[in-house]
């Protein structure tokens, strides 16, 4: 039996290779682990959305086929991008998904012919660079350097990849690197888009995890943006809706109309008990996103410090649930320091290289662990002396 040749370009997900190191690690050792890789979040919807979850599972006739978003989801859609972004949005500019990754994945299908280029940062979510190999592009990637605090540099592109791209994946607050760009980078964002004709998808997953008093924007509310692209946001991170698979697909109405037709014989849309908890989420969800927010700032804020204590100093995250960290000079590459951290500590955290080549030197952790979990963590890390030993190497 032959699988198709396009698997050549896929390996297991660095989730699942981390899961069967970690059941490995607490089988032979018989240890607890404390795990910061997946960003899966910890924080439960509020009350009224897993009720309105709750009340529509009741309803016998919420097991149709939903076909079509609910012209109230539509309407809640439309309301919040109004209110939260100053966007102004038609029905034909929105689309709901199972969850962002669903587009993530997908999209591509309807734009890119094989061959096609496709811009992607680096270091990235590992499906911004999968979902263009899927449809057979070509990736081109883009570094994020911490000199230019993980802002993409557009200048720096390669006028021939440029001309010749389809399309490109811009994505800030950012995973991994935890970045936030400015005003400035958009409209140059903008500009480079109109001039070399690039469709731009913005993922916007972490616009309500902002921390320290600001806030996230949409790509979509600078002048331009519906001219040259989409976003996608979702409702796992800001409501804690993760297993719920929900999200918005919302800008250009070309794109939307092509993908929606794509979509259209791909599946039967949202399951409509997820639908009304969407509905309720955007609606009168509003209260627990501070709260949320609050909670990881804290986690941050405790993680920075705790772990400096013990040798380990991690920057600051400006937004996002994770945290970007440089790893100790004496290891090779972060796949290295990951299983070596594993070992000594039973922490595991994201080696930096499964999001590309410039993640070498750095790992992610996920703020999914609390506070008290986090100082253990800690604990842990002081007796292995990792970090002593890092110190020592660089004095």
């Amino acid at each position: 039996m032959k699988r198709a040749k396009r698997m050549d370009l896929f390996q297991s997900s660095i989730f699942t290779e981390l899961k069967n190191m970690k059941l490995d690690y607490m089988k032979r050792t018989g240890n607890t682990t404390i795990d910061f890789s997946v960003g899966s979040p910890n924080i439960a919807p509020e009350p009224s959305i897993m009720k309105a979850l709750q009340d529509a599972i009741m309803v016998p006739e919420n097991y149709k086929y939903a076909i079509n978003e609910l012209p109230e989801m539509k309407a809640a859609i439309h309301d919040w991008y109004k209110d939260r972004y100053h966007v102004e949005l038609t029905n034909d500019e929105m689309i709901c998904l199972q969850g962002s990754q669903e587009a993530l994945s997908t999209l591509f299908l309807a734009m890119c012919d094989p061959g096609d280029i496709v811009l992607v940062p680096d270091p990235y979510y590992p499906i911004f660079s999968d979902g263009p190999k899927i449809a057979g592009a070509k990736v081109e990637y883009m570094p994020l350097l911490e000199e230019y605090n993980y802002i993409i540099q557009l200048d720096k592109i390669d006028e021939q990849i440029a001309k010749k791209a389809k399309m490109m994946i811009v994505s800030y607050p950012n995973n991994p690197t935890c970045a936030i760009a400015p005003d400035s980078f958009y409209e140059e964002l903008i500009a480079f888009a109109k001039k070399y004709d690039i469709v731009v998808l913005h993922d916007n997953a972490y616009s309500e995890l902002v921390f320290d008093g600001k806030v996230g924007k949409s790509f979509l509310s600078f002048a331009g943006a519906k001219e040259v692209g989409i976003e996608l946001n979702s409702f796992s991170k800001t409501y804690g809706m993760a297993g719920a698979r929900l999200g918005v697909c919302v800008g250009n109405k070309e794109v939307i109309e092509c993908y929606n037709t794509l979509k259209s014989n791909m599946d039967y849309g949202i399951f409509l008990p997820v639908q009304y908890a969407g509905i309720e989420a955007l609606r009168h969800g509003g209260a627990s996103i501070h709260s949320t927010c609050q909670a990881y700032q804290d986690r941050r804020d405790a993680l920075c410090e705790i772990f400096d204590s013990v040798g380990w100093h991690i920057a600051s995250s400006p937004a996002t649930m994770f945290a970007w960290a440089k790893i100790p000079d004496q290891y090779e590459d972060s796949y290295a320091f990951t299983k070596d951290l594993l070992e000594k500590t039973g922490i595991v955290v994201t080696p930096g290289q499964a999001f590309g080549v410039h993640g070498k030197k750095y790992v992610r952790l996920a703020l999914v662990q609390d506070i008290e979990d986090i100082k253990e963590a800690a604990q842990r890390i002081k007796k292995s002396e990792i970090f002593r030993l890092n110190r020592y190497i660089g004095d």
